[in-house]
């Protein structure tokens, strides 16, 4: 995913998800939600997170925004875009891809940058799933026994991929109460490093606890504030903007010069 954007993003470790009809059963409750700006969609920390990955990986195979959007309301149609570890049969994941039908391991189905990856393997040899009614093509990927399902969930989906991948300041914001840092510090950086490294650019590892992503621009710093509670970070920075868990993104009137990610001291 380095190379698509060109300035450097630092990022500081937490996590997140999304907030409308969550169908918790047998799922941990989360501390935090995420905003969309201009729009009344909130999301938890969880999802987003998840959000952004799909969206991270979408991006980083050069497919147009509508393939997010396709790929974000079929998540939500089949687990809430929640990595879930159960469902009909042996279906598993954000996407409900079942081992037995080819889809990959348990193991695999459950790993979110290889679900969005196989799902997307899918959708790309659809005829004209560029142009194509949505839920029709996202149909002929998953072969549901509810083949209209998908449909309902375009609105969201498209407010939540333009968010993810906008271009411009502070589109998507999460809140959430930290919890207290455990383990040792250069570990969890080191943990971080390796999240980076897979979803949004080559990362540096910093003393005291941050990390920096070379050839970054604000897709790659909302990912990271999709995925700070996961990650246990304190603030993002990029640009002259910063963001911690408290108060959201604020411009600050200083360039950070990079993508600066602080995890929890």
């Amino acid at each position: 995913m380095a190379g698509l954007w060109a300035p450097l993003l630092v990022v500081s470790v937490a996590v997140v998800g999304l907030a409308w009809d969550t169908d918790s059963q047998g799922v941990p409750a989360v501390s935090g939600r995420c905003t969309i700006a201009d729009s009344a969609l909130t999301v938890t920390t969880e999802q987003a997170a998840n959000a952004a990955t799909i969206a991270a990986v979408a991006r980083s195979r050069g497919l147009p925004e509508r393939a997010t959007v396709i790929a974000l309301a079929t998540a939500q149609q089949e687990s809430r875009i929640r990595n879930l570890a159960y469902g009909d049969r042996d279906s598993l994941g954000l996407f409900q891809q079942r081992p037995s039908q080819g889809w990959g391991t348990e193991e695999q189905v459950q790993d979110p940058v290889y679900s969005a990856g196989k799902f997307l393997d899918g959708l790309v040899e659809v005829a004209g799933w560029d142009s194509g009614r949505l839920t029709e093509v996202a149909q002929a990927v998953q072969r549901s026994g509810f083949p209209e399902a998908y449909q309902q969930h375009e609105g969201m989906a498209q407010t939540l991929a333009s968010a993810l991948l906008a271009d411009s300041p502070a589109r998507l914001s999460c809140t959430f109460s930290p919890a207290d840092a455990s383990g040792p510090l250069d570990a969890r950086a080191a943990a971080v490093a390796d999240v980076v490294r897979a979803e949004a650019g080559p990362p540096t590892v910093l003393e005291g606890g941050s990390v920096s992503v070379a050839g970054t621009g604000w897709p790659e710093a909302t990912w990271a504030v999709a995925h700070a509670e996961r990650l246990q970070l304190t603030q993002v920075r990029f640009a002259d903007w910063t963001w911690n868990p408290d108060g959201g993104w604020a411009q600050t009137g200083e360039d950070a010069g990079a993508l600066l990610l602080q995890l929890a001291v």
